[in-house]
């Protein structure tokens, strides 16, 4: 498994933005190797962070290509003050079962 982690700093979103978005979202979603995503803003910062979960790297790699993800990376500044993405291997991953994750457990949970 793998996962793509995009922070940024928001500036003003216009419909542009909006439209660029949901084109972006729904592509990832309709990749075969996609698993889900969750979103996190740090209320101290501002910053937001979206991660996307995927089952191999097809479906990141088929994203990066596409046209509208193209358009937007050329025209991030009107909308973001700033970016960092990490992109990562998931080597491992466990919890107590308490809630759903894209990220199925891969050991058992510890007592």
């Amino acid at each position: 498994m793998f996962s793509t982690t995009f922070i940024f700093e928001k500036k003003q979103y216009d419909a542009e933005f909006d439209r660029l978005d949901v084109a972006i979202a729904e592509l990832a979603r309709s990749q075969p190797d996609f698993a889900g995503e969750e979103f996190w803003e740090d209320p101290k910062t501002g910053r937001i962070s979206a991660v996307y979960y995927w089952h191999g790297r097809d479906g990141i790699d088929a994203l990066m290509r596409d046209a509208s993800h193209l358009e937007a990376k050329r025209r991030y500044r009107e909308w973001y003050h700033g970016y960092h993405v990490v992109i990562a291997e998931v080597l491992s991953a466990y919890g107590d079962g308490g809630f759903e994750h894209p990220v199925p457990s891969m050991r058992p949970a510890r007592a």
